[in-house]
């Protein structure tokens, strides 16, 4: 089961890091990809890593805002994100599949989600 953590309310400007974990596993063999789905809206790919961290891919809406990332012992991906603008309130999930060793993909093809937690940026 994937966990994300990391929401809350933050001004325009502002940052927040969202993480990723998986409760009693690792998440060394797989990509991982976080999407967002705002109020009556489709929910979108955001940011995906491969699980050998070779591939990195970015919705054009957070290129040069939001940076992905997964730790050293492979356990946590995390989405820094920088710049935020109220646009990007939403809530995000973060989803894992087992075949994106070095290449991952925004497409929703993942096997693995979270529960989500809400990023809300206003002032």
């Amino acid at each position: 089961q994937l966990v994300e953590s990391g929401g809350g309310l933050v001004q325009p400007g502002g940052s927040l890091r969202l993480s990723c974990g998986a409760s009693g596993s690792s998440l060394a063999n797989y990509a991982i990809a976080w999407f967002r789905q705002a109020p009556g809206k489709e929910r979108e790919g955001v940011s995906c890593i491969s699980a050998y961290g070779t591939d990195t891919k970015y919705a054009d809406s957070v290129k040069g805002r939001f940076t992905i990332s997964r730790d050293d012992a492979k356990t946590t991906v995390y989405l820094q994100m920088n710049s935020l603008k109220p646009e990007d309130t939403a809530v995000y999930y973060c989803a894992a599949e087992p075949y994106g060793v070095l290449t991952c993909t925004l497409k929703f093809q993942y096997d693995l989600w979270g529960q989500g937690t809400q990023a809300t940026v206003a002032s």
